[in-house]
């Protein structure tokens, strides 16, 4: 049958009456297939699975793309709770090797990411409060679905080799989620400071701070545009008596429930907040597509049960929505390499039925 299907392809190109130029198959990696449903094709190609086991998110380039820093709490190397570690994604086997840890070891971490120079980090750790992981929230009798808003988080700075380096946030309550300027000199972050869950900008130093958000409402998982002139975000934003009591008292229990958020930009300055999103259930995690025109986020607003959550992109004007990813499972975590030729993101496909959240990075081929 492949002998008579390529016979017919030659004469198909042979009996033609113009001269065309007949263009080679586009090279994908052998994992492609493995990895990637067909649709996904259009915009991913040469996908490589880099974590396999535990829980592992939240992966961020350095500024020169050839690392990448992220949150794990794989207890094959050690972890109990959500610990830093980086890793050049080019060349480093973790299937059968242990990444280079960045924090401590103590407490709980979230959120890292590379400094100017890429031989230092920032994160945020609660590890000075307590050195052992805080507990996890139990499931509630409401059945709420909830995140842990630990007030015992703080933001530092640290090298390559875990050494701490500096603390920039020292306020009563929670201060996390720090990402950094592509320009290099400031940092955006959720504090708790003001008794709300509110975006703020720093210097790299940790001076010059600036409340850029003040509406009720869960602000966080900010990051800049690639010239640093933007910020976009996942909000909460509750709107009734009912919705509002109901934020207030899971936050007095250091609680937020995640499952009602749309996505926000604005200027660096916190000038011009737009709503970019009105679809419903829980977008968040969104990234600056290379351009600066669109965003690329997780979304589960297509569900009718909560899940599953894929990636779509959407222009900054809410228009163009495009679904990226079709997994059955989980995709989230998307972030463009600063050159715009590659994609990280968090999964749970190939995981095997457990319910392991990986690491993958795939060339991105789509606009």
């Amino acid at each position: 049958m492949k002998k008579l299907l390529y016979s017919l392809a030659f004469l198909a190109v042979a009996c033609s009456p113009k001269t065309e130029t007949v263009s080679e198959p586009e090279a994908r990696s052998a994992s492609d297939s493995l990895l990637l449903h067909p649709e996904e094709m259009k915009y991913l190609k040469n996908i490589k699975q880099l974590t396999f086991g535990g829980n592992n998110a939240e992966a961020y380039w350095s500024f020169n793309d050839s690392l990448l820093v992220f949150q794990s709490d794989f207890a094959g190397w050690g972890n109990e709770c959500d610990q830093m570690f980086y890793l050049n994604w080019r060349e480093d086997d973790l299937k059968n090797n242990q990444p280079q840890r960045v924090s401590t070891g103590l407490g709980r971490t979230t959120c890292s990411y590379f400094l100017p120079g890429d031989q230092t980090i920032v994160y945020a750790s609660t590890h000075l409060v307590d050195p052992a992981c805080p507990p996890v929230p139990e499931r509630r009798a409401d059945g709420k679905y909830v995140w842990p808003i630990y007030d015992s988080f703080d933001i530092f700075t640290a090298d390559l080799q875990g050494n701490i380096l500096s603390q920039l946030t020292n306020e009563p309550g929670y201060d996390a989620e720090a990402t950094v300027s592509p320009k290099g000199d400031k940092i955006v972050f959720t504090s708790m400071r003001t008794g709300d869950l509110e975006l703020y900008t720093m210097n790299i130093d940790g001076t010059d701070v600036k409340q850029i958000t003040s509406d009720l409402g869960y602000d966080g998982g900010a990051f800049f545009s690639p010239d640093g002139s933007k910020l976009v975000w996942r909000a909460s934003r509750p709107q009734t008596e009912e919705e509002i009591k109901e934020y207030q008292d899971l936050l007095k229990e250091g609680l937020v429930k995640p499952t009602d958020m749309e996505l926000y930009v604005a200027n660096a300055d916190g000038t011009d907040i737009r709503k970019i999103t009105s679809l419903g259930k829980a977008n968040w995690a969104p990234f600056f597509h290379p351009s600066g025109e669109k965003l690329i986020f997780a979304s589960n607003h297509q569900t009718e049960r909560g899940f599953p959550f894929n990636l779509f992109m959407i222009n900054l004007d809410g228009t163009g929505l495009t679904r990226i990813t079709h997994d059955g499972t989980f995709d989230a975590f998307p972030v463009f390499s600063n050159d715009g030729k590659y994609l990280v993101f968090a999964s749970n496909r190939n995981n095997g039925g457990t319910r392991d959240t990986n690491l993958f990075v795939a060339e991105w081929i789509g606009d």
